[in-house]
């Protein structure tokens, strides 16, 4: 079985495609190439990808569109945007998709590498121990090990198991836009409903407990179409 890390580059220009998959292939990684979103939905389906390149300016089905797929789908899959427009819109567009990346065309290869590689690093070094660590989510302190928040003044409150679980997920995935499904399924709880909502009304009342004016939060915060993104406080 071939362990390489699996990129799926999505183009619909077939040189260009071809180009991007050769040379991140010659650099460590095992590459697919998908010509527009049919073809690259069967790939995501039958070998999920650690990160995707999506070309914005597909015909059909755009880039914006198969990152909230993506999205929706796995909200631990990196995603890159590819689009030969450098208006600031359009990368505003595509990171509030969920995009962890942007870059515009032409861009040298070695750049894209680097931008590869830096977000694959994010993603795969930002896990937190779950045992004896502190993290600070907005006016409070989350210790990891004893499931409490912490004031400032050293008050304390436990927190329910679910809270703890979303929080935790959180902590272990800082700067990473996460799905509600991803997040209802995988902090799962009998007392927490199945339905689409589920997930924001218990973001709403985290971010009574931890932010510093809930009805602007700053620590967890929303991704238009996606769902909500951990950004820790920088100190």
């Amino acid at each position: 079985m071939d362990a390489r890390q699996h990129i799926i580059v999505v183009e619909d220009e077939a040189a260009q495609r071809q180009l991007l998959v050769d040379y991140l292939g010659r650099n460590g990684f095992r590459v697919s190439g998908a010509d527009g979103g049919a073809a690259f939905r069967k790939l995501v389906e039958r070998d999920p990808p650690v990160l995707a390149l999506l070309d914005i300016g597909l015909p059909g089905e755009d880039g914006y569109a198969l990152a909230r797929w993506l999205r929706e789908k796995n909200g631990r899959i990196c995603i890159i945007m590819v689009t030969a427009a450098g208006d600031t819109v359009d990368r505003i567009v595509g990171l509030e998709t969920g995009a962890d990346d942007y870059i515009p065309k032409p861009f040298d290869p070695r750049e894209l590498l680097a931008r590869v590689k830096s977000v694959l690093r994010r993603a795969t070094g930002t896990a937190v121990p779950l045992s004896g660590q502190r993290v600070r989510m907005g006016r409070r302190i989350l210790d990891l090990e004893r499931r409490v928040l912490i004031d400032p003044d050293g008050g304390e409150e436990t927190l329910a198991s679910s809270e703890y679980d979303l929080l935790r997920l959180f902590a272990e995935n800082p700067n990473r836009p996460l799905a509600r499904d991803w997040l209802l399924e995988s902090a799962a709880h009998r007392e927490m409903e199945a339905f689409d909502r589920a997930i924001d009304l218990r973001i709403t009342r985290l971010r009574r407990k931890i932010e510093k004016d809930p009805a602007h939060p700053d620590a967890i915060r929303t991704v238009r179409g996606v769902g909500y993104m951990f950004v820790p406080t920088k100190d």
